[in-house]
């Protein structure tokens, strides 16, 4: 099924609102120091810019290591999203699969904090570049 452009925008700013609220609950989850949970919706707000980017250019994955599969291709091997963002994309993937999947994981308040920033930088960079494309097709919605 083919999308509209409208319905593509729909779909990329619904990703970016849930992005922003993922990384709402990220602070609160941090500020109880619970580090497991932290982890998880730091990603997750990663995962949902990362995926609002793919949408705009009407690409999905269905698996997680789809999507990083997919920056990659279509755009960090363009240079459209740096490298040392991507990996920090693949850093926290692999944090949230420890600590979702380890039996024997231990993710601890300096596994998470030094993140913080480098998430935030890695949203804000995202979302420009979702802005710009839109803002490319003249849209008034974004």
């Amino acid at each position: 099924m083919t999308q509209t452009e409208e319905e593509r925008i729909a779909l990329v700013l619904s990703k970016i609102q849930r992005a922003h609220q993922a990384w709402e609950e990220t602070k609160v989850i941090i500020d109880e120091h619970l580090w497991y949970a932290a982890a998880n919706r730091m990603y997750y707000s990663c995962f949902y810019m990362t995926s609002a980017l793919l949408a705009s250019e009407g690409i999905s994955a269905s698996t997680h290591a789809g999507t990083i599969r997919m920056l990659g291709m279509y755009f960090v091997s363009k240079g459209v999203v740096s490298q040392e963002m991507n990996k920090f994309y693949v850093k926290l993937f692999e944090l949230r699969q420890k600590g979702d999947y380890d039996d024997y994981a231990s993710i601890e308040a300096s596994d998470v904090i030094p993140l913080i920033e480098t998430a935030e930088e890695y949203m804000e960079t995202i979302e420009k570049i979702i802005r710009k494309k839109i803002n490319q097709l003249n849209n008034p919605l974004y």
